[in-house]
């Protein structure tokens, strides 16, 4: 008896040995396309990095031209309030490059000397060196050490003696414009969150209506790790009173970063290469 015909399927590896090796091809194909396009857009990223490097992105941001000398930026004051040494190079980097390369007066007020470990000195000393890397003077860099913001989980810091803290600096330096944490603090640090919550009553307490605070903006746990690969998304997600401000020099932020020796483990080696922080920061105006 004659078995029944079966359709010939260039598929099939019974009808086509060749189809093998196809097969295998696919199998090959398919997961090299899949990896290849999450590095392409991270190739693009950095690109991207590289261009704003040499032709610097135009932002609005603090580019009010003076009008007494048209085509001129006027420089502002501008005052990072930060909870410990190695925020500024951590979370803020993209923001000092970009200010100080277009020539605004840059201070940092940190409050605490990150002394949970014992080493309050140490790190305030990397504090100093890495704001030298940052382009920012030693003079205008502040580091607070007081009973009542001391470095740590479960350490409330008091709003009200922060927002007095930050008022005397602000007068003692003409300030114009304060930048720090928003609410959930980047890393949900509790001393990050008090930061943002002494700021907020600073802004509704004085009666400086002219000074502006702005916030970073945190970002869910995938755009925070990853990488310059977030710019695209920051931009995308801008409304309202924000900005996005790509980082000119990322490998300054890096060199500015391991000056905390203290700090400089692996995982923070890691942190710091893959963190979007790294490469873009997005603010956002607190409203009064």
């Amino acid at each position: 008896m004659l078995s029944p015909s079966i359709p010939n399927c260039c598929y099939c590896i019974h009808c086509n040995p060749q189809s093998t090796n196809y097969l295998l091809n696919c199998c090959d194909f398919f997961p090299l396309r899949a990896l290849s396009i999450p590095a392409v857009v991270w190739l693009a990223s950095l690109c991207k990095i590289l261009h704003s490097s040499f032709y610097p992105h135009q932002s609005s941001f603090l580019n009010n031209n003076n009008n007494n000398n048209a085509g001129s930026i006027q420089k502002k004051n501008v005052l990072f309030v930060i909870a410990h040494p190695d925020d500024e190079s951590m979370f803020f980097s993209p923001t000092i490059n970009h200010l100080t390369s277009r020539g605004h007066n840059i201070h940092i007020l940190c409050m605490s000397t990150g002394n949970a470990d014992g080493i309050g000195d140490v790190r305030k000393e990397e504090l100093y060196k890495a704001s030298v890397i940052l382009k920012v003077p030693l003079q205008q860099v502040t580091t607070i050490d007081h009973p009542d913001f001391q470095d740590g989980f479960g350490k409330v810091w008091n709003s009200s003696k922060l927002s007095k803290i930050l008022e005397k600096k602000i007068l003692a330096h003409a300030i114009d414009m304060i930048i720090t944490f928003d609410n959930y603090g980047v890393s949900g640090h509790c001393n990050h969150r008090d930061v943002h919550q002494g700021v907020r009553r600073f802004t509704l307490d004085t009666s400086e209506k002219d000074i502006e605070a702005w916030e970073l903006v945190s970002s869910n746990i995938v755009r925070k790790y990853s990488g310059p690969i977030d710019i695209w998304l920051s931009f995308w997600t801008l409304k309202g009173e924000m900005h996005c401000l790509v980082n000119e020099h990322p490998l300054r932020s890096y060199a500015a970063m391991s000056q905390h020796l203290s700090q400089w483990v692996w995982f923070r080696k890691l942190f710091v290469s893959f963190s979007s922080y790294t490469y873009v920061n997005t603010l956002r105006k607190i409203n009064k």
